[in-house]
Formats: structure tokens, C-alpha cells, sequence
């Protein structure tokens, strides 16, 4: 059995089928509308590559930690969306479609930017610069293979049997979640986290992880309401700016800057973030004025 069994084996399988079933729920014209009205691709784009690094180089600043843990945060910052962000905007009902295209679009343009993010975390806070050479044809298959292919598959089904995707998209809202769980659960405390992380280091960084996921996400969401995009996408947007990818934090840290220290960051960063974002979200989804307009329209019609 591989040494990361879940991150090397279960997690990429997982993470295709839990797209596959966010595929069933978007219909085609889904991604047309996107493309055709950028505003809100754009939006979420910028909020998450300018915004949340300001954010993050804020709180690395005045954080009253060790340097290295500072390098932590930066690296998540740098980091796009991923599938749990998908999937917590599906399990809001949030606009899937923007979800996925900006996972996708993100994920090329990290390609360039977190070499560039890194090294300047680097510099800043350790006085050394490393070269970090991202596995750049490998990811864009990965992007193809976990993200890109199984939405469209999945976007095809829903086409061809679409009382059959419709069917599923309920149970689906409670299945997927727990198949992220168990693997995510997995990769962060067997594979990556078990050896390097230890209830002082929780103690010490939690609080400046958690402060780095809420303000990314009010972040987000106040940017897209202030430009005036619909509600469904504001948190879609919000969501996608809060929650990045740990998984290839603790890639980075770990394997190609060969720090275990740094890994500890984006190790504690995952733990709680897939829950805070779905809650907050949640809030925002439920209890912004249009949300309270819709309920009570809702429960009008009782």
C-alpha cells in the first residue's frame, strides 16, 4: 500500500466523482451565461488573487507568531479553490457552474502566480528565496482529469437523462460531503499531519487560520454585492474566495519546500474550513435582506 494512500490514491478518485456529481446539477447553458456576462468570473478572480493575499500578508504581519508559520498562511493564500469549495457551494445550492469555472480558470493562472506569491512570503519574512518548481504539466492533467472531465460528464448525463440527474441531486447533497470528509480527514491526519502536529501548534495558529477564512469570505462577499451581482452569486463568490485548496498547501510546504513547520499551517487550515465556510455561507445564503425576503415569500406560501 502507498506510504499516502489516501492523498495518492483515494482523494484524486474522490474528488472526480464528487465532481461528476455537480456535474448532474448544471445544465450547459450554465457555463454559456457565465462566459457571455464575465462580471462574475472576473469578480470572484480578482477577490481571490489580490484580495485574500492582502489579507493574508495583514494578518502574517501583525501575527504574533514564528516567521515560518507567517510563510504558512501565505502559502494558503496562494493556493486556488479546489473541489471543497465546489462542493460546499453545492451543498448551498450556490451557483455551481461559476464555482467550477473559477476553480478551473484559478488553477491555470496559479501555475504562475504562487511561485511568484511564495517567494516574495519568503523573502519578506525569512530572508531567503527559493525557487519552486510546480509540476506544471502534471497539474493542468489533474485540472482536466479531476475538474474538468467528470463536470462535463456529469453536465452530459444530466442532458441526455435529466430525471435521472434530478433524482440524485438530493441524495447527492449528503453523500458527497461525507466521501470528502473521510478521504480529506485521511490526507490531513494519516498521510500529511500526524507527525507534525501537535495541540500547541493548534492553539497558537487556529485563531490567525480561522481570522484568514472568515475575512476572505466577508471579503468576497461584500466585493461582489458592492459591484452588484446576484445574490446566489455573491456567496458563490464568497465561498470560493474563503476556502483554498490545503491539500496543495501541505504539497508545497512539505514536498517542495521541504518544510514540515510550514505544513502545520495549512494542516490546521483544513481541519475547520470546510465546516466554517458552509456555515457562514450558510448565514449569508439565509439571512442577507434578499434571503430574508425569499424566506418570507416562502413561508407565505405555506
Amino acid at each position: 500500500m502507498s506510504e499516502n494512500f489516501f492523498s495518492d490514491i483515494l482523494l484524486p478518485i474522490t474528488l472526480a466523482v464528487i465532481t461528476l456529481g455537480m456535474g448532474l446539477a448544471i445544465e450547459g447553458k450554465d457555463f454559456t451565461g457565465i462566459f457571455r456576462r464575465p462580471k462574475s468570473i472576473i469578480t470572484g478572480l480578482l477577490a481571490q488573487m489580490i484580495i485574500l493575499l492582502l489579507i493574508a500578508f495583514g494578518i502574517a504581519y501583525f501575527a504574533d507568531i514564528d516567521p515560518v508559520y507567517k510563510v504558512g498562511l501565505i502559502i494558503i493564500a496562494a493556493c486556488p479553490g479546489g473541489a471543497a469549495s465546489n462542493l460546499v457551494n453545492f451543498m448551498l445550492n450556490g451557483n455551481v457552474a461559476l464555482s467550477l469555472s473559477i476553480t478551473i480558470v484559478n488553477s491555470l493562472l496559479t501555475l504562475i502566480t504562487i511561485p511568484l506569491i511564495i517567494r516574495t512570503g519568503l523573502e519578506i519574512y525569512l530572508g531567503e528565496s527559493a525557487v519552486i518548481h510546480l509540476p506544471y504539466g502534471e497539474t493542468i492533467l489533474n485540472i482536466f482529469l479531476i475538474v474538468a472531465l467528470p463536470a462535463a460528464i456529469g453536465i452530459t448525463i444530466r442532458y441526455f437523462f435529466r430525471g435521472f440527474a434530478i433524482g440524485l441531486e438530493k441524495p447527492l447533497r449528503y453523500l458527497l460531503p461525507v466521501m470528502l470528509f473521510v478521504v480529506y480527514s485521511g490526507v490531513l491526519f494519516i498521510d500529511k499531519g500526524a507527525k507534525t502536529l501537535h495541540l500547541k501548534d493548534y492553539l497558537n495558529l487556529y485563531p490567525h487560520a480561522i481570522l484568514l477564512n472568515v475575512l476572505s469570505m466577508l471579503a468576497g462577499w461584500y466585493v461582489a454585492r458592492v459591484i452588484g451581482l446576484k445574490r446566489k452569486n455573491q456567496y458563490t463568490i464568497a465561498v470560493e474566495v474563503g476556502l483554498q485548496n490545503s491539500t496543495l498547501a501541505i504539497f508545497i510546504a512539505a514536498t517542495l519546500l521541504s518544510s514540515q513547520q510550514m505544513a502545520v499551517v495549512p494542516i490546521i487550515y483544513g481541519s475547520f474550513s470546510f465546516f466554517t465556510t458552509w456555515g457562514i455561507g450558510y448565514l449569508m445564503k439565509r439571512f442577507t435582506k434578499e434571503g430574508l425576503a425569499k424566506k418570507a415569500v416562502e413561508e407565505n406560501r405555506k
